[in-house]
């Protein structure tokens, strides 16, 4: 049951930052591709200002490990000038440079994982077709997917069509999220994360590449934008985007034998069927859409599943354990070993080294 208490390519010229090649997770290179930017909306930032607020949108955690970003507007729109402008140029660099020549790890939030997705499903022609050699991405590390869309999107663009009745609710819901009410106009990327059209983009990628989930259930939001999200929900996505699973529903959980508190038992309205190499595995019920990549500690994690491989047959893996809990009827709770005390990202990077 829901939470009701929640409350063809071209290459314009890029200025780029430097990372440093010491920051690698296990010797995989990081590549970090940020999710949506409201602000982007209404600013429309220039390459300068895109590079800048990529940087930005990391920096409380993953900036530390990053080998390169791929940063791009949300004004625009993902198949668009996103690829064009941005995609194109980072994933031509980092076949040139060889950075993924021994395997390399995009590490994903939000939106991040459907142009990440579009990215797997095109980067091999492209990068073919140019005379360069294919990038190895051995895993993506996906925060908070929204690689199944948002309800949220079709509202905001609802909104801004005019159709669909809003109240003061949905209002305040969507300018929660997206900083201000939604007027008529450009919303970029908004119209491919609406969730029909989401679903839509690469669905079905040729490249193999373990797409490894890590999933919240908190709300950055007092709950507001939980109630127009079906089942569970980190407050921008719901579980069924977040998770992986092939098809939009109101789902409880990303495992069918764990609920989102750890509990073990029969979850009957949980993810059962998932998006070709998605593979779900911490879930934290108190962690935010947001606080998923944030170094903050939002409870204890624990696992749809406790370990999945790399495309080069490395294992990602997490220790757990079992608690039993209640005076007079006992269930049985299961935690990611130390969860209490490091943060969902932490977790992550911690297991990998």
């Amino acid at each position: 049951m829901k939470k009701s208490t929640k409350l063809a390519i071209a290459l314009p010229l890029l200025s780029l930052c430097s990372f440093s090649t010491s920051a690698a997770l296990n010797g995989y290179p990081v590549v970090l591709v940020h999710g949506f930017q409201a602000g982007d909306l209404s600013s429309k930032p220039n390459t300068d200002k895109v590079t800048s607020n990529g940087q930005a949108y990391w920096q409380a955690y993953w900036d530390s490990f990053a080998d390169e970003r791929l940063d791009w507007p949300s004004h625009e729109r993902i198949s668009g000038k996103i690829a064009t402008d941005y995609i194109w140029p980072k994933i031509k660099k980092l076949s040139q440079d060889g950075t993924c020549q021994s395997g390399c790890i995009f590490v994903t939030h939000s939106t991040g994982d459907l142009v990440t997705r579009y990215l797997i499903d095109n980067q091999a022609n492209w990068l073919t077709n140019a005379g360069l050699e294919p990038l190895n991405i051995v895993a993506t590390f996906d925060f908070a997917g929204a690689g199944g869309g948002s309800e949220l999107a079709d509202l905001a663009h609802n909104v801004t069509e005019g159709s669909g009745a809003v109240d003061a609710s949905l209002r305040w819901a969507l300018s929660l999220w997206l900083g201000e009410t939604p007027t008529q106009g450009n919303i970029g990327v908004l119209n491919d994360l609406r969730v029909n059209t989401a679903r839509q983009l690469a669905p079905f990628p040729s490249s193999q590449v373990p797409r490894l989930r890590f999933v919240g259930d908190g709300s950055d939001f007092f709950g507001a934008t939980g109630g127009f999200l079906p089942g569970h929900d980190d407050g921008v996505v719901s579980s069924h985007s977040a998770c992986g699973a092939t098809e939009a529903g109101s789902f409880g959980s990303c495992s069918t034998t764990t609920a989102f508190d750890g509990k073990q038992e029969l979850q009957s309205n949980a993810v059962s069927a998932f998006m070709p190499y998605h593979y779900p595995l911490l879930m934290g019920e108190d962690y935010s859409h947001n606080g998923t990549i944030a170094p903050k500690q939002q409870g204890k994690l624990t696992v749809a599943s406790s370990s999945a491989q790399f495309s080069d047959g490395k294992t990602l893996s997490f220790d757990t354990k079992d608690v039993e809990s209640g005076w007079f009827s006992r269930s049985t709770y299961r935690y990611v070993i130390d969860s209490e005390n490091t943060a969902m990202s932490q977790t992550v990077v911690n297991a990998l080294n």
